[in-house]
């Protein structure tokens, strides 16, 4: 039988498309197909990911960042458009959520298909972890990383629907990460709730990530709520994150920092990825326009320059795509290119769009991303080579979250339109 998402990629744009008809192709003919093909039966959300020829894989295993990311997504597209798909879709992530809940406010990392939302509660123990769930090990933990994602998702969803109050969900998720998922000493997110010393020299080293992802929360939320606490939580985040992971002598973000948080050796310590430079970057411009306060531009100034100076291949068919990730002294580079980074990249060309030159990287760079990653594929794939091979072809769920804000944020800023 012909998935729905086959169908739907032989009805793709021509190669002479606009960015305008691949938005309308994405937006009116994949999203839908792949709403119809990805959704998990029994109201269990959707699967992770679809494999090169649109068939669900890991079809035993949900992960929350999914479901958490999707539920962000689909709310934030029905702001944007009438089309009635994506409120249902959001929907259905919603309604999948209580199955990664745990009994201290928190949520575990993924769950297995075949349980039931009764099942998944009357397995929970007093400690707060879910077991029996997944096969895999660490499903049961709670990571600081994921409960952003359920924050983000929420606090859109709510603002989606008048009548829907998620206050106490979404503040009980930020108490579990305050209490359970931060470090007393530094300030810091922990990895998971089983971290119990993150100053050990075998505990996992101090990511970026879960930091600046919570302030992206915390942003989403006051601009849906307009609830001052949630911008004075947001100015707490980016100041941790900043404190620690921001390196002054290159401008950029550092990944990674030790248990000890010293710096890691070799090549480790000196990597960096573009898209995080990108994101932070526009998350620190919109914490100033959310605000009105000028005093986190001087950053995002620097990471955009360090990205601009190093981060982009200037040659052969990827021309202005973001590599995977360069050195802060700008010695190597990874000459591949995952698909998020570009979403990310086009969102800071979005906010300078005033520049006649980042309108046209913006526009260049979304031309770039239909034609290498979805043109002639049955969904969509990951990740290219430099000479715009796959690397690697499946398609993750979580990443329309990425692509769908790229198209938002160029919508917004006059780049293209979004019906």
């Amino acid at each position: 039988m012909t998935s729905p998402l086959q169908l739907s990629a032989n009805e793709q744009p021509s190669d002479t498309a606009t960015v305008d008809q691949w938005i309308d192709w994405f937006t009116d003919q994949f999203l839908p197909a792949w709403v119809k093909q990805a959704r998990i039966p029994d109201s269990k959300g959707f699967y992770d990911q679809l494999d090169i020829n649109a068939k669900p894989t890991q079809c035993h295993r949900s992960t929350l960042l999914a479901q958490a990311r999707l539920l962000f997504t689909f709310s934030h597209l029905a702001h944007h458009s009438s089309n009635p798909v994506f409120k249902d879709a959001a929907k259905v992530a919603r309604e999948a959520l209580p199955l990664f809940r745990d009994t201290h406010g928190g949520y575990c990392r993924a769950i297995s298909t075949s349980t039931s939302v009764s099942d998944a509660r009357d397995t929970s123990h007093d400690d707060g972890h879910i077991d029996h769930l997944s096969g895999e090990h660490g499903d049961e933990r709670v990571f600081s990383y994921d409960q952003s994602f359920v924050i983000l998702g929420l606090a859109t969803w709510e603002h989606l629907l008048p009548d829907v109050d998620e206050t106490l969900e979404i503040e009980s998720c930020w108490s579990a990460l305050e209490t359970r998922l931060t470090d007393p000493k530094t300030g810091l997110l922990l990895e998971h709730n089983e971290v119990r010393d993150a100053s050990i020299a075998d505990t996992p080293p101090r990511a970026q990530n879960p930091h600046m992802h919570l302030y992206e929360a915390a942003l989403q939320a006051f601009e849906m709520t307009r609830k001052p606490i949630w911008l004075d939580r947001a100015k707490q985040m980016r100041i941790k994150g900043l404190e620690y992971f921001y390196d002054a002598n290159s401008g950029s973000i550092i990944e990674f920092i030790a248990p000890d948080l010293g710096a890691l050796p070799g090549r480790d310590g000196t990597r960096r990825e573009v898209g995080h430079q990108c994101e932070w970057a526009w998350l620190l411009r919109r914490e100033a326009t959310l605000s009105g306060q000028s005093d986190t531009k001087e950053y995002a100034d620097a990471l955009l320059s360090f990205s601009d100076n190093i981060g982009f291949s200037s040659t052969g068919i990827m021309q202005g795509g973001a590599f995977d990730a360069v050195s802060s002294d700008a010695q190597w580079r990874e000459e591949s290119f995952l698909l998020w980074p570009q979403t990310e990249a086009i969102k800071t060309h979005a906010i300078r769009s005033a520049s006649p030159e980042h309108a046209r990287k913006a526009e260049a760079l979304m031309l770039l991303v239909f034609k290498q990653y979805f043109a002639g594929k049955t969904a969509f794939i990951n990740q290219v080579d430099s000479s715009g091979t796959p690397l690697w072809s499946e398609a993750l769920s979580r990443l329309l979250y990425h692509l769908v804000l790229a198209i938002t944020e160029g919508a917004r800023s006059g780049l293209w339109r979004l019906r």
